[in-house]
């Protein structure tokens, strides 16, 4: 008894000792770590990382930028089966222990004895978790175990048991770049946390230990084992009963990725707003969970994306069939595995399916889409399919089915307006679109190619191209300034010049028909595009006035050639630049510059950047009181300036921006929201209203004369339409560019080579067949119910009879006398040069005599 007693003693004594030194130990190692330890005060208003997301003018998906996926949410909005899920998997004690679970650490320490060092899992609550994933690197050393161990310590001293587990559910990974419970439920179940079914809950609960190997999608079946264990830790805690975790267990794993759905087909002007986003905020913009609103609408950028696929596909089949994508020798005994294998390298472009040929005869083909649907064509759904032979010339319509398509080619098919499948192939050629507000400059709708995936080259913003007649209104608005009437008389008539360049020393330019007109007035030459009219009256206004005049409309001097040829649209211009021209046009005289950020929210949806765009404003108190002339353009507005978002005066600004052609904002902070106060900031008035009424009333013949090279556009039944076709030598770039008082338009289609577009039928690919339908597409969509909107007849302007023939005032009894407008001060100056030459004409009658 006496040595039991003694051995007691003893062991009494040693196990003191030890508690003794271990919280010596214990103390002495949190002196040592305590310096270096992280202040968790931060936890309290912590940040996650939020993607950047895009979205329209009507709140719809552009487009969502950032390396994670996560959806922030508060615990109360998560349900309490989802939290019991996870409690039960990862620790089921989390709201009674201290942050540390002292015997799950001496269970995981014992495992190290017994297996002579292993540092497996186990010994972390969620609360260490919180604090490794926050602060700590995940590599297992037992100096980081420790510090974690205090900063879970402090972290329990400083937040709830609530904040940490909202923390934990936000932040940690859960597999497939998700990250938090939110996410991960979108992710994998396409659902928000409260549709969650009890099976689903455990499985997402099931993910946090080993993210990247168990998870619904990697390894259904661990993740199933897994899930079916915290459901049985869920029905031992008492978290759900028998028959509802007997019926959890008998739920298949029906997860499967579900990416967030983008909503709008704009990825090229969600790229131009990553950029500038980038640019102006830094590489935080895509981790802050930023919004931004841009001025897309989303039904026109629809009408846009159509309208332009059309288009492409449409100019793409009259020029012919290339041939397949690929061949590939199939074995008789293929499989659809084995076709699956061949056309698992393809993926759909544009709505244009990637299929293969399994059979061919003279009547029929079967196709073997990527979807596993078997489709048959017959010759009807491949007549389109002339051989192509150059860009001039197709061959015959194809009289058999198999003299187009063979077993092993790989196509492409598309459905027809029916529904029906059809023969198609990616087109060659290339276009872009663009339509703004001509009040302020919003960008309502950008296509910069026929596919994103392809080709990521921004067409409509970064191409420098010729815009070939498209130009010309440019020049017959400075003609009109130089004193030139809508009647004035220009000879439409050969011209040679000297030209040291080429090798006779002459440049004789022509028309693209290559016939004359002789004499005519201005009004014609313009609805005709006569060529040979714009480069004598270019040269008689002078080309240093055309070229400085050119630069009111938005062009940099630099672009516009110093040579006659800028008669012929031979500046480098980008589809932006000519939609920001016209749109003077559009809106009575006044410059605007494209913008495509309206606003820009933190994620509380507290506005921090809106835009302030400089606006026409004609019918403004601010813009009746500005009496100042018409003029050049501030010289930073032909800098083509990037799309600048003025911030906040709490974020500073990096000095240089980046260039997107012809794009730009100006901004003011946030606070204006509440005050509605501020003057508008007005455009700089470039042309008079006079001038404009008159270039406007001519290229509104352009489509209204059945003379006029866009007279197809009148099939839009709308008056208040205007516009102007442009081609370039050869055929290598066609457009229009069009407008009414709502929306400015351009379209350019063309080869990223600069190819020729060549003819069809040998009818030259002029404006008028490959641009103008794409435009007509568009405008006759998104203008469709919408009342017509023109400028009206400004103070200063005339209607006066003139002669058909002279150009000149006349009677009324004149039987070849029209209707022709004119600035008033014109008109007396013409009545006395039509006086004159009425003298002159009698005058030569009496010399007979």
């Amino acid at each position: 008894m006496r040595i039991f007693k003694r051995l007691l003693r003893w062991a009494l004594i040693l196990a003191f000792t030890g508690l003794l030194l271990a919280v010596i130990a214990v103390g002495v190692a949190y002196w040592l770590v305590a310096p270096r330890l992280p202040s968790v005060a931060v936890l309290k208003d912590y940040h996650m990382q939020v993607p950047l997301r895009v979205l329209s003018a009507d709140g719809k998906l552009l487009a969502s930028f950032g390396e994670t996926r996560r959806i922030p949410v508060t615990i109360t909005d998560v349900p309490d089966l989802l939290k019991h899920a996870v409690l039960s998997a990862e620790d089921a004690d989390f709201y009674h222990h201290p942050g540390v679970d002292w015997r799950g650490i001496v269970r995981a320490g014992w495992h190290v004895v017994a297996t002579g060092g292993d540092k497996g899992p186990g010994g972390s609550t969620i609360t260490q978790q919180v604090a490794r994933n926050i602060f700590l690197s995940p590599e297992k050393l037992y100096s980081r175990k420790l510090t974690e161990i205090f900063i879970a310590l402090r972290i329990e001293h400083e937040l709830s048991k609530d904040q940490i587990l909202e923390l934990y559910l936000n932040k940690m990974f859960l597999g497939h770049r998700s990250y938090g419970v939110a996410a991960a439920a979108e992710y994998y179940y396409g659902k928000t946390l409260d549709q969650l079914t009890v099976a689903e809950c455990a499985l997402i609960a099931s993910t946090f230990q080993l993210p990247s190997v168990v998870n619904p999608l990697n390894s259904s079946k661990r993740a199933l084992a897994r899930r079916n264990w915290v459901l049985g830790e869920m029905l031992r805690h008492g978290y759900i009963t028998k028959p509802v975790y007997e019926q959890a267990i008998a739920e298949p794993n029906n997860a499967y990725p579900h990416e967030q759905p983008i909503e709008v087909d704009a990825p090229y002007l969600a790229e131009m707003v990553r950029r500038q986003v980038l640019d102006r905020l830094g590489n935080e913009a895509l981790t802050e969970g930023y919004v931004v609103k841009t001025t897309l609408q989303s039904s026109r950028q629809q009408a846009a994306v159509e309208a332009l696929r059309n288009g492409v596909i449409a100019y793409d089949h009259r020029h012919g069939w290339r041939g397949p994508e690929a061949h590939q020798d199939l074995p008789a005994e293929a499989s659809d595995q084995d076709y699956d294998n061949l056309l698992s390298g393809y993926t759909a472009i544009s709505g244009l399916q990637p299929g293969l040929v399994t059979a061919s005869s003279a009547k029929e083909a079967t196709i073997y889409l990527s979807s596993h649907e078997g489709v048959k064509l017959d010759l009807a759904a491949i007549s389109w399919a002339r051989p192509h032979i150059d860009e001039d010339r197709v061959g015959a319509t194809p009289h058999s089915v198999d003299s187009v398509l063979k077993r092993g080619d790989i196509v492409r098919l598309s459905r027809d307006d029916q529904g029906n499948w059809q023969l198609d192939q990616i087109p060659a050629a290339q276009a872009a679109l663009v339509s703004i507000n001509p009040e302020d400059g919003s960008i309502q709708a950008l296509v910069g190619g026929f596919n994103f995936a392809r080709s990521k080259f921004n067409r409509a913003v970064m191409a420098a191209r010729q815009p070939g007649s498209s130009f010309k209104p440019y020049l017959y608005s400075a003609a009109f300034e130089r004193g030139f009437t809508p009647s004035s008389i220009i000879n439409d008539a050969p011209l040679a010049l000297p030209d040291p360049s080429r090798p006779d020393g002459l440049w004789t330019p022509s028309n693209d028909d290559g016939k004359f007109a002789g004499p005519m007035r201005l009004r014609e030459a313009l609805a005709q595009s006569k060529n040979l009219v714009s480069v004598r009256l270019l040269d008689a206004m002078g080309l240093r006035f055309a070229r400085e005049y050119a630069t009111r409309f938005g062009f940099p001097l630099d672009a516009l050639p110093a040579n006659l040829s800028l008669a012929l649209g031979t500046a480098s211009v980008s589809p932006m630049g000519m939609a920001r021209g016209y749109a003077v046009f559009a809106n009575g005289g006044y410059l605007v510059t494209p913008y495509f950020i309206s606003e820009i929210d933190d994620r509380n949806g507290k506005p921090v950047y809106l835009a302030n765009a400089a606006r026409a404003c004609g019918s403004c108190q601010e813009r009746l009181l500005d009496t100042r002339p018409p003029g050049p353009p501030p010289a930073d507005m032909l800098k083509t300036p990037a799309n600048d978002v003025a911030v906040a005066s709490t974020t500073p600004l990096p000095a240089e921006a980046s260039s997107v052609d012809g794009v730009g904002v100006a901004a003011l902070p946030a606070d204006i929201h509440g005050e509605n106060s501020h003057p508008p900031v007005l455009a700089p008035r470039v042309i008079d209203p006079r001038n404009d009424y008159l270039v406007t009333s001519l290229m509104k013949d352009v489509i209204a004369s059945p003379r006029g090279t866009g007279y197809a556009a009148k099939a839009l039944n709308r008056a208040d339409l205007a516009g102007k076709t442009g081609s370039t030598n050869d055929h290598r770039d066609a457009w229009f560019v069009g407008f009414n008082g709502d929306l400015t338009t351009a379209v350019w289609i063309g080869f990223d080579d600069f190819s020729p577009l060549g003819k069809s039928n040998g009818v030259g690919e002029f404006g008028a067949q490959a641009a103008l339908p794409i435009w007509m597409d568009y405008m006759g969509t998104v203008l469709k119910g919408l009342p017509e909107n023109t400028l009206p007849m400004p103070p200063g302007i005339s209607t006066v009879l003139i002669n058909r023939q002279s150009g000149l005032p006349t009677s009324a009894d004149d039987p070849d006398s029209m209707n022709e407008i004119f600035k008033v001060e014109d008109v007396d100056r013409l009545r006395n040069q039509a006086n004159q030459q009425k003298e002159q004409d009698q005058q030569h009658a009496y010399d007979i005599f």
